[in-house]
């Protein structure tokens, strides 16, 4: 898909931080999107609470020609090319160490889960399995449809978010979905609503101040504009929790993600995946972020409700 057919003629421009609201904001990089377009996003950061986001995006009613890609897994699950062949082959594991995840922080062995931007619909899958009554919400036509068709699950679109009950669900998860998110402050002010007093919020992000982040500055792979809307760092997260009324209880570093995407960075660097530089850069940043986990490349939040 070339850069025209994309064209967007509606975009979003941020004057204040859309997590703290200040108004010190610089731009950091002029960054292209290698997936679909080949167009040119800059990425602004907020001097106060240190969030990044992508400037002049697309509106929501016309981002979804920059998913419009069989190399965007989560919506087409492709195996094609090699990175994508690497990432589903530790799917499986990771699926298991979501559940054991959920299980333990949570305390449940079973109860009702959300997961929101369910992609192809593997996670709802593995938790349905282990006794969990899930529902998943997902913005594409197409990967609801997988969902249906693969596992038998009925997934809604993300409108369905503001229309559920309120302290209904035990558990809500989003991986690797709140910096796709337009209506960011909106989304986490219905979640607050939506779990149960003694419920679980997990998000998983990219990390910009990872050490894979810092190895490949515009060309890390995880700012992935203009799809990633925003780009997180440690205290960026934290403040939009609290503003919401959540206790942030832990951090975890995903283990994988440096490898993942050193390898795609490197595509993108080099025109090509070098194995040797990649797994270099990985273990580096996984080496890093077992000793501290604000430095992983992908960072699991798992915060609690305070209910007045």
């Amino acid at each position: 898909m070339n850069s025209s057919s994309v064209a967007s003629s509606s975009i979003h421009t941020y004057t204040v931080c859309p997590v703290c609201d200040c108004l010190k904001l610089n731009e950091k990089y002029e960054i292209k999107d290698y997936t679909v377009s080949g167009d040119n996003f800059k990425v602004w950061e907020c001097e106060n609470c240190q969030l990044r986001f992508t400037q002049d995006i697309p509106v929501i009613s016309e981002i979804g020609a920059y998913y419009q890609s069989e190399e965007y897994i989560s919506h087409s699950n492709t195996n094609q090319g090699l990175v994508n062949r690497l990432y589903q082959m530790v799917r499986t594991f990771t699926l298991k160490q979501k559940l054991k995840l959920v299980r333990r922080v949570s305390g449940k062995k079973t109860g009702k889960l959300l997961d929101i931007g369910c992609g192809t619909g593997e996670f709802l899958h593995t938790m349905n399995g282990a006794g969990w009554e899930v529902l998943g919400l997902e913005p594409e036509p197409a990967a609801r449809e997988q969902v249906l068709k693969n596992f038998g699950l009925d997934a809604k679109s993300n409108e369905e978010l503001f229309e559920l009950e309120e302290n209904s669900r035990d558990v809500i998860s989003m991986w690797h979905v709140l910096e796709h998110v337009h209506q960011l402050n909106d989304y986490i002010a219905t979640i607050h609503k939506i779990l149960k007093e003694d419920g679980l919020l997990i998000i998983a992000v990219p990390n910009y101040q990872s050490l894979d982040a810092d190895r490949y500055q515009a060309h890390w792979a995880a700012y992935d504009v203009p799809r990633h809307l925003y780009h997180f760092s440690p205290q960026s997260m934290e403040t939009l929790l609290t503003n919401h009324g959540f206790e942030l209880k832990r951090m975890k570093h995903m283990p994988f993600d440096p490898f993942y995407v050193s390898l795609l960075s490197e595509k993108y660097l080099h025109g090509k995946p070098r194995l040797i530089p990649a797994f270099w850069t990985g273990f580096r940043s996984w080496m890093q972020s077992t000793g501290n986990v604000r430095r992983g490349s992908s960072i699991i939040y798992l915060a609690k409700p305070v209910k007045a």
